[in-house]
């Protein structure tokens, strides 16, 4: 999907494109190209928030079923994973027995994400459900404090009230004028997104902790996630099998960006990034997805609706930015002396 992770006992906020690998010494346990990808993060990074920016996009254009886009992006995306992973088990030997069944039950969850997010597209546009996926940075900063004990941060108990605020408004249910087939039904949709991918996030990070293994885990997931939406698309009845041209080449072009080469860049980049662009990082991405949309999908929310967008991305901002950090480089850069 196209979205961007709070993390537990880690940077609150950053893992919603990426898993907390180490850096320094794990980098030479990296295989293939992803030694230069760690080389680079600021550009890897921004190549990969932008493949992940156009997801919705790509599904758009593909004009097919959310179960059959789910199907293809992770047959599509499988090769370039597949082959990372491989070269991995070559060099490190293969995957645990957990971490494979914990990826496997990660796909059910990201099987469900996808699906609910694409339903979610059809629904109410690609700007908007990428903005109400990225709710799963609170939900799961909610999950952490409620099931791992995790105390949440005063400004991500400020962010929830602002964020539920936006999402009234984005669903339509104030103001007149509402962008999208079903806004309130995309809103519902959106929300279960986030709470399926935050399943997916803490279930794969449970059995991704190997730095040197970027790939494996979510080759298994996101082969599980192609079997889950085949059962899925069966027993619903709009799978369909063999898409037409030029359908076969918009969902290529989606599981190449965002399913396996946007998540490799994000992956690697990110833990090797300053929190505080990690963040810029993780907003621009749905506000990015939203002018697109507009440019290229001619998407056009309503004033009301674009005040929920604000309120949904400035709360998860307040969530996740490090506003001390912040405060403290802005002293820096005046001349002022830090906290301490």
């Amino acid at each position: 999907m196209g979205r961007a992770r709070v993390a537990i006992r880690r940077r609150r906020g950053t893992e919603g494109l990426t898993l907390p690998h180490p850096t320094g010494a794990a980098d030479a346990g990296l295989v293939g190209p992803l030694p230069a990808i760690a080389g680079r993060p600021r550009l890897a990074a921004l190549l990969g928030a932008m493949c992940i920016a156009f997801s919705g996009i790509f599904y758009r254009f593909s004009d097919v079923s959310p179960d059959t886009a789910t199907v293809f992006r992770c047959l599509y995306g499988l090769p370039i994973l597949g082959l990372v992973a491989w070269v991995e088990h070559r060099r490190h030997g293969p995957l645990p027995w957990s971490t494979v069944r914990l990826a496997a039950i990660a796909g059910i969850f990201f099987a469900a994400d996808l699906t609910f997010w694409h339903h979610a597209v059809d629904a109410v546009g690609a700007g908007l459900s990428t903005v109400l996926g990225n709710l799963q940075v609170i939900v799961v900063g909610v999950v952490a404090w409620l099931f791992l004990g995790e105390r949440p941060t005063r400004q991500s108990l400020l962010a929830i009230p602002i964020v539920l605020a936006g999402v009234v408004l984005i669903s339509g249910l104030v103001g007149s004028g509402a962008y999208g087939a079903d806004p309130r039904l995309g809103v519902v949709l959106g929300v279960l997104t986030a709470f399926a991918y935050a399943g997916y996030l803490i279930v794969i990070r449970r059995g991704g902790r190997d730095a040197r293994r970027a790939a494996g885990p979510v080759a298994v997931s996101t082969a599980s996630t192609a079997l889950v939406a085949v059962v899925i698309g069966m027993v619903v009845g709009d799978l369909d099998p063999v898409p037409a041209w030029p359908a076969h080449g918009w969902l290529a072009l989606l599981g190449v960006t965002s399913q396996s080469a946007g998540y490799l860049l994000i992956s690697i980049s990110l833990p090797r990034l300053p929190s505080l662009l990690v963040s810029i990082i993780l907003l621009a991405q749905p506000v990015a997805t939203v002018v697109l949309s507009r440019i290229l999908l001619a998407e056009t929310p309503s004033l009301v609706q674009v005040i929920g967008v604000v309120l949904v991305i400035g709360g998860i901002g307040l969530a996740i930015v490090p506003v001390a950090r912040l405060r403290d480089a802005v002293r820096g850069a005046v001349g002022q002396p830090a906290d301490g």
